[in-house]
């Protein structure tokens, strides 16, 4: 019966993560709390996922990687990027998919991404590139990279902690690293090669995103005659009639952006507006108000150019994913306003206050950049209008980058294990004032570190019940006259495309226990088929939601679904041909 139960709460679990009703990491612990509740899993074994290896290494690497981050020692290089980049187009993609490569290796890769984004988009604003021809490249670069060493993603330390789990040697930290350097290669060269063939050519930048929404908005001047005259905003008819979104009031030469709908109108305000162009045509009827144009406004004018507009993207774990604006009365809490947004590929400049954001999401803020800026500095997003260097402090980048270099280090030569290694680095980070403690625990992607523990009593639950053996021996009769090579191909094939569906780290707590099950049934080694799943979780191209990062770059690029289709499937295939050959050179089959 626990096994039935077992996989029916892992269908329901892919159902929700397919049609994407809640985030990734609420969608996880509630595939934990149905195993409890069912009694497939006690509390204990649970909650399990808390304090496993895996989950407290990751967090650990996070701090590791704020330190180095926040020390800006990364930031140093920005100005000669953006200096070579210039040169040329092929130039411009050489260098920022080797960076990005190479810094994913050794931290975060969303990070990586976040930092090179609006550098990217600078070089593209100064010269003649389209961002929809390098925003992608740097999203699969950052992919390839993480692929390359044990740290590089979440989702090796995950399939590493399983194999230790389940009796198997851990990896070591460049064990990998030969058989991913090997397809790097071929996806740098289907990059640079195929890509400016397959990627959009002439889709618009994001300044036509920040000049149409420009047209959207206005000022109204309240006469003394107004019928709003003393009515609180969300019942004026200017809201209720006229659906209008007002950014920020003028009164008495004070500009206000911190109101809600319970503030009053009064007479002389001045409100800045985002409306439809229809709407406001019908604006110019409504009796006692004066549209922007005549001399009264002039002042008023004077007064809003203290509040810039400004591009900004929802990164990867950030507070605003999941809500909308309405709920957590943004326009109140950060003093901006939100005048357009690019949801899904879609442009929107109206009703935006209802909309559920998501990760990935741009937006176009009229705020003042000590907001912004705060609301940069808490990981709420990231500015994608202007690259703002940070300033390097030597006193804390040189520590940072020998304590990084250090982790690396301790786990490559074996002298202690990447969790106790990443453990020492984050405490160092703190004892050493690189890092404050508050700091260290926001540097922490805590949205992941919750996603992470409840994907793991999804392989708690499968090894319990038997379930990973029973697949395991269904896998083994059905491609039982196949040779493990074979075997190994379909194994990867199949944890692409699920990775395309679910999340990797749904789909590398899932394959994990079955591919070692597998490997026991068929007498060979489990190393080629854990280094699959960890690959084959990695390497997703095909659609803007299978990794953060695709997420990341899919508004600033300007990109359709289909463009990922169209660019990230051949470069699927042709990784998944080439991991078929490449992984049992570097991983032979045989016990011995």
């Amino acid at each position: 019966m626990d096994l039935l139960i077992t996989f029916a709460i892992i269908l329901v679990g892919v159902f929700l993560f397919v049609k994407d009703y809640f985030s990734i990491d609420t969608t996880s612990i509630l595939i934990m709390a149905m195993f409890i509740v069912a009694g497939v899993l006690s509390p204990e074994e649970g909650f399990s996922g808390f304090n496993h290896p895996a989950t407290i290494t990751l967090g650990c690497i996070f701090v590791v990687s704020g330190g180095v981050f926040s020390s800006g020692v990364l930031d140093g290089l920005s100005f000669k990027i953006i200096k070579l980049a210039k040169i040329h187009y092929s130039v411009a993609l050489i260098v920022f998919c080797c960076i990005s490569g190479l810094f994913s290796a050794f931290i975060n890769d969303t990070a990586v991404v976040a930092l090179l984004l609006p550098i990217a988009l600078t070089v593209c604003r100064e010269t003649n590139i389209r961002p929809s021809m390098l925003l992608m490249p740097i999203s699969f670069a950052a992919l390839f990279g993480g692929t390359c060493t044990l740290i590089g993603t979440s989702t090796n330390i995950l399939v590493s902690s399983y194999a230790k789990k389940y009796g198997v040697e851990e990896f070591g930290m460049f064990e990998f690293s030969g058989a991913a350097l090997c397809l790097l290669a071929i996806g740098f060269a289907y990059i640079f090669i195929i890509g400016p063939i397959l990627l959009p050519k002439n889709r618009g930048d994001n300044n036509e995103f920040t000049k149409k929404a420009e047209t959207y908005t206005t000022e109204l001047f309240v006469e003394d005659h107004c019928e709003d005259i003393g009515s609180f905003l969300g019942k004026s008819q200017l809201v209720k009639d006229y659906n209008v979104n007002v950014l920020s009031i003028l009164r008495n030469e004070v500009l206000k952006h911190n109101f809600g709908l319970d503030t009053k109108i009064l007479k002389g305000d001045i409100l800045k507006i985002i409306a439809p162009p229809e709407t406001l045509s019908r604006l110019l009827d409504i009796k006692g108000y004066s549209i922007k144009g005549s001399n009264r406004m002039k002042v008023a004018e004077e007064k809003f150019k203290s509040f810039n507009l400004y591009e900004i993207i929802i990164p990867y774990g950030s507070s605003l994913s999941g809500v909308s604006l309405k709920e957590i009365n943004f326009r109140k809490q950060y003093n901006s306003s939100v005048i357009a947004l690019r949801h899904r590929g879609q442009n929107k400049y109206d009703k935006l206050s209802h909309t559920i954001l998501r990760e990935g999401d741009m937006l176009l803020i009229l705020g003042q950049e000590e907001d912004i800026n705060n609301l940069e500095s808490h990981k709420i997003v990231v500015r994608l209008s202007e690259y703002v260097k940070k300033k390097t402090s030597y006193k804390k980048a040189i520590p940072a980058v020998l304590i990084g270099v250090g982790v690396v280090l301790a786990a490559s030569f074996n002298i202690t294990s990447i969790l106790i290694s990443a453990m020492i680095g984050a405490l160092l980070m703190v004892l050493t004032g690189i890092l404050k403690p508050i700091e260290a625990y926001k540097a922490v992607e805590w949205k992941v570190i919750f996603m992470m523990a409840g994907v793991l009593s999804m392989g708690t639950a499968l090894e319990k019940v038997g379930g990973a053996s029973l697949i395991a021996n269904y896998i083994m009769e059905t491609l039982g006259q196949y040779n493990a090579q074979i075997t190994l191909s379909i194994i990867y094939l199949v944890t692409f495309i699920c990775t395309n569906l679910i999340s990797s780290k749904a789909t590398a707590a899932l394959m994990a226990p079955i591919v070692i099950s597998l490997s026991q049934a068929m007498q060979v080694s489990n190393r080629p088929f854990l280094v699959a799943v960890m690959f084959a979780c990695s390497l997703t191209f095909m659609t803007p939601m299978s990794y953060p990062t695709n997420t990341m770059v899919y508004a600033p690029g300007n990109y359709k679904f289909n463009d990922f289709l169209k660019m990230g499937t051949p470069l699927n295939l042709l990784i998944w041909i080439a991991a078929t050959f490449i992984i049992p050179y570097f991983f032979p089959f045989n016990l011995s």
